[in-house]
């Protein structure tokens, strides 16, 4: 059993499979964040006795559910704009930081062993380069044994904030790839097959041999995958890790950023891993059931003072001090029940 599915076993599942009481919390959306969730779920059902029901559906699906109230909270990878948070009445803060990271089935590669660039990488996805001896491959790898398989490009097939940060980097990048395709949380693939979550991906490229997909790093990292190198903005080549996801939000202003709408791909800094991203929360400003909605700004209180270490564990890079401090002034000023009381006051 992989790790994901030992977290599930451990964490989340056991949690929704006790019968639900008021302290109960149900939220949905985004996989990118899913392994820290359910690591904070675990420890924090031990702590309090209050259970988290999260739904691993992709960010598209989280936007949608929290849009319909049908849970507490949606995640999501890709940020709404401020204009769409207001107009939606909600919410929006960052919880961790991580990041994108290529994965390959190669046979004799370790992770490291290869080195791309963005517009190798969008060429990749776009189809235009289909065999993994391809000049621009070699061009970059001239020491890798690289022979004439077929690529096989695995992509996501549901709405997802993975995604996001995948196409908005290639966007970025590539003007080729922002015309033919764009970034959302989902798009019309050039090439490939799909895969449903971050787990579906993983588990495509480890069964298929030539495959590269992409996946946030948790996955990559405790599925023991092959990760691939990335040439950044500043031309230095770098491996996937927390010290480059901090290196690439080192520069973010979070505090002054309008419903803390930031994208983090693409950063300067010879350090900086380029495929970064933020995973945000959205909530209403005036929940239906306050009293869920109030059990859910305490698990993400307790996870900022007391799920930093776990989020490291996991190469994720926990928000700062003066972040959460802002996260938590916004709580107490807009999130409130119907008679205008903030619902948690810090």
């Amino acid at each position: 059993m992989n790790f994901i599915k030992t977290i599930v076993a451990a964490g989340l599942v056991a949690v929704s499979a006790l019968p639900a009481v008021a302290a109960d919390i149900s939220g949905a959306g985004a996989t990118f964040p899913y392994p820290i969730y359910a690591k904070w779920a675990d420890a924090y059902k031990k702590e309090t006795g209050n259970g988290l029901n999260y739904q691993s559906i992709g960010s598209g699906g989280g936007i949608k559910q929290i849009q319909a109230k049908t849970v507490t909270f949606g995640a999501s990878d890709m940020p709404l704009k401020p204009e769409d948070v207001e107009k939606a009445g909600l919410v929006q803060f960052p919880t961790v930081v991580g990041g994108d990271v290529p994965v390959v089935n190669l046979d004799g590669v370790t992770s490291g062993d290869l080195k791309l660039d963005g517009t190798t990488l969008a060429k990749i996805f776009l189809g235009e380069i289909k065999t993994w001896d391809d000049a621009a491959i070699k061009a970059l790898n001239p020491s890798a044994k690289l022979t004439s398989q077929a690529i096989v490009v695995v992509h996501r097939s549901d709405g997802s904030g993975t995604t996001f940060i995948w196409t908005d980097y290639l966007s970025k990048v590539s003007a080729d790839w922002k015309s033919k395709v764009g970034a959302n949380t989902a798009v019309e693939w050039p090439a490939g097959i799909g895969a449903k979550g971050n787990e579906g991906v993983a588990n495509n490229v480890m069964q298929t041999k030539g495959a590269i997909g992409y996946v946030e790093y948790a996955y990559a990292k405790q599925n023991k995958m092959t990760t691939v190198n990335m040439i950044n903005k500043d031309g230095k080549s770098v491996a996937p890790d927390a010290a480059a996801f901090q290196a690439a939000a080192a520069n973010a202003d979070w505090v002054n950023a309008k419903n803390f709408y930031l994208i983090l791909t693409d950063q300067p800094g010879a350090a900086s891993w380029p495929i970064a991203g933020a995973t945000f929360i959205l909530i209403h400003k005036q929940p239906q059931d306050p009293a869920a909605a109030t059990e859910a700004l305490k698990f993400f209180s307790w996870a900022y003072a007391k799920g930093g270490k776990m989020a490291e564990d996991l190469d994720y890079v926990p928000m700062p001090a003066s972040v959460v401090k802002a996260i938590q002034a916004v709580w107490s000023n807009e999130i409130k029940d119907a008679n205008g009381k903030p619902l948690l006051t810090n």
